[in-house]
């Protein structure tokens, strides 16, 4: 195979596309192979926006040269339109949806199934694991989240914040209020307040999804259960 063949084979644009998995609207972000050897399920931490992670997903894809599969999965109601009707999520719940996702989507599916999971999608990657056995060959955490740090000094401060009903509704309130603002204004504070070493793709996810009200609230919730785990 000559180098220009190689290159086009490895470099492709990852697709966002929407599903419904069980009766809830899911954002997708996929590039399938022409002849995969795998299939990477990739599920994101906390925000689960899958737009985030566009440029992991092709760069996942030029790394493993063309012959994988990957499918980013969006956390319910992390999304950029309020599909769910403000309904709140769980951290049990969202793996409930992962595993729907994998028995509705991926059940056909004949080469080796690969979790790879980021923060606290890494705890949930390995609960995936634990109970698809037959379907999942192995799992990846990427910066795993799978224990609350006790000399943190941010965990405290955000376990606060998402046990507080008041606190979640304030905080929610006043970021959704930020997507009223004209889209160069928005986008400067986004940069201003993030850093400037973002990326493009990370700064307009910032900008589409997590001015939501819906998003930020479902982030917060999905906290809260977090620290309520027993890890």
């Amino acid at each position: 195979m000559g180098r220009d063949q190689f290159d086009s084979k490895a470099k492709r644009t990852a697709h966002f596309r929407s599903c419904n998995v069980s009766s809830y609207t899911t954002e997708l972000l996929e590039i399938h192979a022409d002849d995969p050897q795998m299939h990477v399920l990739f599920i994101p931490g906390n925000p689960g926006v899958v737009a985030f992670y566009k440029d992991f997903v092709e760069s996942l894809y030029e790394f493993l040269e063309g012959h994988v599969s990957v499918t980013a999965i969006g956390h319910t109601s992390h999304t950029k339109k309020n599909w769910d009707h403000g309904r709140l999520f769980s951290l049990e719940e969202q793996i409930d949806h992962k595993m729907d996702f994998i028995k509705q989507e991926l059940e056909n599916i004949e080469v080796p199934i690969i979790l790879v999971g980021h923060s606290i999608g890494s705890y949930m990657a390995i609960d995936i694991f634990r109970r698809s056995l037959e379907k999942v060959t192995y799992c990846v955490g990427l910066y795993p989240f799978l224990e609350i740090n006790p000399e943190s000094k941010m965990q405290p401060i955000i376990q606060k914040i998402a046990a507080s009903q008041v606190l979640s509704v304030a905080i929610s309130l006043i970021i959704a209020s930020l997507k009223f603002l004209p889209s160069w204004a928005l986008r400067l504070i986004v940069t201003n307040s993030l850093g400037k070493s973002w990326s493009a793709t990370a700064l307009e996810a910032t900008c589409s999804h997590l001015v939501q009200y819906h998003t930020i609230r479902n982030s917060l919730f999905m906290t809260m259960t977090e620290f309520q785990k027993e890890y």
